[in-house]
């Protein structure tokens, strides 16, 4: 099969090194990816309540079941860990190159565990692992420190994933890079920084086995086509990146301009994929991937002249852009360079940014309490230099790193109103006002306020991401089972295999071809008796999952809301004039989405649906009672 068949278990505190089998019913049951990960992070029983940045949390790296092989597209790793944000269970992932020289060392996963006394890094050679002392890279950016490591190792040819200066000094946003890709979001990389571990260095020579490697080729034959036959793919996603969102978000009024106030207008178009591609030097491809979406961006001329970065996405364009009230393209490729050389995630930054910033425009910060800086809106030259100081924890940067709901608690003055988050972290570039099956993924998401755990294309992209169902992205009517379908079908397809997101969203999706695909690709690689039945349940086993986790550190319903500026305040402008995500109305979604759940009212799973899924060990860990009706 498809699997390498093990775990690699690393403990910095000890510097031991530890081989275990891949447990084959939790690779049937959950895939891979984040769902195997999940499942790996939930059986070390981490004691609820303990801070993540300390030497009981663990790190759990897994890959999928399509990674080295030649399936295009599905060269990911996920990362899963308690968020420095969130305070609950979490996911990231990278790509690039890196997942597919790691799983090719032999593993299928790594868990970390433990702290080391002074800075390392983790070099897997196959078979071999060691501990290099990271000291004369530790305060190097993560573009510095992977040439360095490459240097010293003698060997062009590994794959670095390391943080930057932002995850050493536990700015708890912080990223970690590989070459060109990032495990951008949540603080992962933070958690590396409290562990005083500078990165993990991969080289691998061992390769998959197939089950059935001509059945598999064949499917692999049809994803080609499908991509092939798709109107987006090729000719507007590999040419644009997400770069080509910015325009049809606009146009709908889902692109939130500053700090969520209202929609980015028509002046953001600016920043849009029609103007970006002005700078386009060259494109860049993950490993064993056709569609080229990477966009290798320079700027030639005027103050940022120079400057030059593998993006900026979609979500760098919002959060350092519209949503920060910058119109100036060169200053977001600039910023999107910074961020990644600094090993920091560029929503988050630039959603505290934002929040600052109307902090300073309402008077609630002065001059004196942001440094000197004139913190408006719009104001690039503040926000280039605080960027720095965040990564630094340098005077006011030291509040920003903290993410927008930990400031609020320092800052006071009713600051709360204006902090964009949910269960602490920060959203990315789409206003669920104008779309709110997004709005509901983002209050019950177990990352919090995370378009990629579920995110709806039938409201973003329209018709042609089709459900059986006509979807108006600004009507209440059947969000909830939008919702779950996404979460699910979703999160198997997606977090589970480690398939590209884009890929799935533009080709897969609108031929409807997803869970057919996705089926036939499992069996043939791994030879289990799949059917397409059985991909939804692997969905919905990972979500109730990671719901469990956070139900254990104390999460609740109360957690499962919004801003309240998106609950309160109905668009002003733009084609969503008066659309809000009003209270009533989410409570009403919240009960329709645990029902369809199988939850109660409060949020807890039944009983009988944990059992329905195989998961009756869950239901011993929260306690449920066979003859208990939770919640009634």
């Amino acid at each position: 099969m498809s699997y390498m068949g093990k775990v690699l278990r690393i403990n910095l505190t000890a510097k031991g090194v530890k081989t275990e089998p891949l447990n084959e019913k939790d690779a049937r049951d959950y895939m891979g990816g984040a769902g195997l990960g999940m499942k790996l992070f939930y059986n070390e029983k981490i004691k609820p309540g303990i801070d993540p940045f300390s030497e009981e949390n663990k790190v759990v790296m897994a890959t999928g079941f399509l990674c080295a092989t030649t399936c295009p597209v599905a060269a990911r790793v996920a990362c899963i860990t308690k968020s420095p944000l969130s305070f609950g269970v979490t996911y990231s992932n990278v790509g690039g190159f890196f997942p597919d020289e790691f799983k090719k060392t032999g593993h299928d996963a790594v868990i970390i565990e433990g702290k080391s006394e002074k800075p390392v890094y983790v070099y897997i050679k196959d078979d071999k692992v060691s501990f290099k002392d990271a000291a004369p890279i530790w305060g190097l950016n993560t573009a510095d420190s992977q040439h360095y490591i490459k240097e010293i190792l003698k060997d062009q040819t590994v794959r670095p994933f390391v943080i930057g200066p932002a995850g050493e000094n536990l700015v708890r946003y912080g990223s970690i890079i590989a070459e060109k890709r990032a495990s951008g979001r949540k603080g992962v990389g933070a958690v590396f920084g409290s562990k005083n571990l500078k990165g993990i260095v991969v080289k691998g020579s061992k390769s998959v086995k197939y089950a059935d490697e001509k059945g598999f080729q064949e499917v692999v034959k049809k994803i080609a086509k499908a991509f092939q036959d798709s109107p987006t793919l090729y000719p507007k996603f590999g040419n644009f990146g997400t770069a080509g969102n910015v325009e049809n978000c606009i146009a709908k009024g889902q692109m939130p301009g500053p700090n969520f106030i209202d929609p980015a207008d028509e002046k953001y178009l600016s920043i849009g994929a029609q103007k970006n591609i002005e700078y386009r030097a060259r494109r860049y491809a993950c490993y064993l991937c056709p569609i080229r979406c990477g966009q290798v961006r320079v700027v030639k001329s005027g103050k940022y002249a120079g400057w030059a970065t593998e993006g900026p996405e979609f979500e760098t364009l919002f959060s350092l852009g519209s949503g920060i009230g910058v119109t100036d393209p060169c200053f977001i490729i600039a910023a999107d360079r910074v961020c990644d050389d600094l090993g920091m995630d560029t929503v988050s930054a630039g959603v505290c940014i934002g929040f600052a910033m109307e902090l300073y425009e309402k008077g609630i910060l002065t001059k004196d309490d942001c440094d000197g800086f004139d913190l408006k809106f719009g104001n690039d030259d503040a926000a280039f230099k605080l960027l720095y100081k965040i990564a630094y924890r340098d005077g006011f940067g030291d509040l920003l790193a903290e993410g927008v709901r930990r400031a609020t608690k320092r800052i006071g003055k009713d600051s709360e109103k204006y902090a964009m988050h949910v269960k602490g972290l920060e959203p990315p570039g789409y206003d669920p006002r104008t779309c709110k099956s997004m709005g509901l993924n983002y209050m019950t998401s177990y990352t919090g306020a995370d378009h990629s755990r579920g995110y709806p294309p039938q409201e973003i992209f329209g018709a042609h991401h089709k459900v059986p169902w006509e979807v108006d992205p600004y009507s209440w009517d059947r969000k909830a089972e939008l919702t779950i379908y996404n979460q699910d079908v979703g999160g198997a397809c997606k977090d589970c295999s480690m398939f590209c997101t884009f890929a799935y969203r533009n080709a897969l999706i609108p031929a409807n071809l997803h869970i057919k695909y996705f089926t036939e690709l499992w069996k043939t690689a791994t030879g289990f008796d799949v059917t397409e039945e059985d991909i939804p349940k692997v969905g919905q086993r990972y979500n109730n999952l990671a719901h469990a986790l956070l139900l254990k550190e104390g999460f609740t319903r109360k957690d499962d809301y919004l801003p309240e500026r998106l609950m309160t305040e109905p668009h002003k402008i733009g084609p969503g004039k008066g659309q809000v995500m009003d209270r009533e109305n989410c409570e009403k979604l919240l009960d329709e989405f645990y029902t369809l759940r199988g939850w109660d009212k409060n949020g807890i799973p039944k009983r009988e649906k944990l059992v329905e899924l195989g998961m009756d060990y869950v239901a011993e860990d929260l306690g449920l009672k066979e003859t208990e009706k939770i919640g009634e």
